[in-house]
C-alpha cells in the first residue's frame, strides 16, 4: 500500500489524530510483516480484510480453531524501559500457544494497537515484535489496526491485543478423555514471568520507582527490567513436532491462575495431577517476587507460571521418547508429575 498523499486533514490532526502518520507507520512496518509470509497468504497489508487459503490436504475434517488475547499491563514496563520490540511476541504467544493446547497449528494472526499518539517508529517497533512472534509460531500477519485515541490514552502510552486462527483435523483434536491414571506430566520451563500477574509485580516492586537498570546478582546479572521484559516463550514448533510422533494426552498453556487454574483445564474429572514441588524447576525472579511481597507459595502456585510455561500429558510408556523429542526440538523439558485417581484436581506436595 503506498501512501495516500492525497489523504490528510488538519482538522482532525488538530485534534489529536495524524492520519498520515499511520501512512508512514505502515512504510515503516512492511519488512517485518514480510518476514512472516507463509503459503496460503492471498492479500497484502491496506485491504479491509485478510485472505488466507489454508492447506486442507490430508485432512477430513478440518477444524478451525481461534484465540485472542493482549499483553496486559506488563505493557508498563516496556514504556518505563522505552522498549517497545519484544512485547509484540508476547501478544503472538498468548494467542498461539492457547490454540496449540487443542492441537491444531496456527495459520494467520491480526494484531489491534490503541494509543494515545501515532509515533510510526514505536508502532513499527511494536509490529516488530509482532511478526517476530509469527515467525516462532509459523504463522502469518495477515492484517491489523492502529487506532489513535487522544484523550482516551496517554501520549506515550498504549494497548495491544491480537487474533490468531488454526486448523486442526477433527480426529487429532487433543482428547482429554483417553487421560488415564498412572500418565506421565512434562514440563516445558517458561522464559520468565511472560505475560500474566503483572499488576502485583508491579505493586510488589513500586515499579514506578524501581531501578530497572542495574544489574542484579539474584537475577543472574540481569536487571529487574529486562527480566521482566522478557517475553513470552512461544512452543508452537516442538508441541506440533511431538504431536506427531508421540501419544499426546493433554496440555496446558501456564497462564494467568498459575498452576492451580490451567492444569486442571487439561484433564478429565475423577483424575488429578500429583506434582513434586521439590521438581519444578523455579526461576529465580519467582523467588524475588515471592521473598518481596512475603506471598505465601500457595498464591505464587496460583498466580505465576513459576518456571514452567506448559505442561503435556503423555503415556508412561512414551515418556522418554517424548523428552528425547522435545529435547531435538531445543526444549529442555522434564517431568514434574503423574496423572492420579483423584478428586482434587491438582496436588502440589
Amino acid at each position: 500500500m503506498a501512501i495516500n498523499e492525497q489523504s490528510r486533514s488538519e482538522a482532525y490532526k488538530d485534534a489529536g489524530v495524524d492520519i498520515t502518520a499511520g501512512y508512514r507507520a505502515v512504510e515503516l512496518m512492511k519488512p517485518h510483516i514480510a518476514r512472516t509470509q507463509v503459503p496460503g497468504v492471498l492479500s497484502g497489508i491496506g485491504g479491509f480484510g485478510g485472505l488466507f487459503e489454508p492447506d486442507l490436504a490430508g485432512m477430513a475434517h478440518p477444524v478451525l480453531v481461534s484465540g485472542t488475547d493482549g499483553v496486559g499491563t506488563k505493557l508498563k514496563i516496556a514504556f518505563l524501559m522505552d522498549r517497545h520490540d519484544t512485547v509484540g511476541i508476547d501478544c503472538v504467544a498468548m494467542c498461539v500457544n492457547d490454540i496449540v493446547c487443542c492441537g491444531a497449528k496456527p495459520l494467520f494472526f491480526l494484531d489491534y494497537i490503541a494509543c494515545g499518539k501515532n509515533v510510526p517508529g514505536k508502532i513499527a517497533d511494536i509490529v516488530k515484535g509482532v511478526a517476530e512472534g509469527c515467525v516462532q509460531a509459523g504463522c502469518a500477519l495477515i492484517g491489523g489496526e492502529t487506532a489513535e485515541m487522544p484523550g482516551f490514552y496517554p501520549e506515550d502510552e498504549y494497548d495491544l491485543a491480537g487474533y490468531s486462527t488454526g486448523i486442526v483435523d477433527k480426529d487429532r483434536i487433543i482428547d482429554q478423555d483417553r487421560m488415564e491414571e498412572g500418565d506421565v506430566l512434562i514440563a516445558l520451563p517458561s522464559s520468565g514471568v511472560h505475560s500474566n500477574g503483572f499488576s502485583l509485580v508491579r505493586k510488589v516492586f513500586d515499579i514506578e520507582h524501581a531501578d530497572l537498570q542495574t544489574p542484579m546478582e539474584e537475577l543472574g546479572g540481569k536487571s529487574l527490567g529486562e527480566t521482566l521484559l522478557a517475553p513470552t516463550k512461544i512452543y508452537v514448533k516442538p508441541v506440533l513436532r511431538l504431536l506427531e510422533e508421540v501419544d499426546v494426552k493433554g496440555i496446558s498453556h501456564i497462564t494467568g491462575g498459575g498452576f492451580y487454574e490451567n492444569i486442571p483445564r487439561s484433564i478429565p474429572e475423577g483424575l488429578g495431577a500429583s506434582i513434586r514441588k521439590a521438581d519444578v524447576r523455579v526461576l529465580p525472579i519467582f523467588r524475588l517476587i515471592q521473598e518481596k511481597g512475603n506471598i505465601p507459595e500457595r498464591e505464587m502456585y496460583n498466580t505465576y507460571n513459576m518456571g514452567v510455561g506448559m505442561t503435556v500429558v503423555v503415556p508412561e510408556k512414551d515418556c522418554e521418547k517424548a523428552l528425547a523429542v522435545l529435547e531435538e526440538a531445543g526444549e529442555d523439558a522434564y517431568v514434574i508429575g503423574r496423572i492420579v485417581r483423584s478428586e482434587e484436581r491438582i496436588t502440589l506436595w
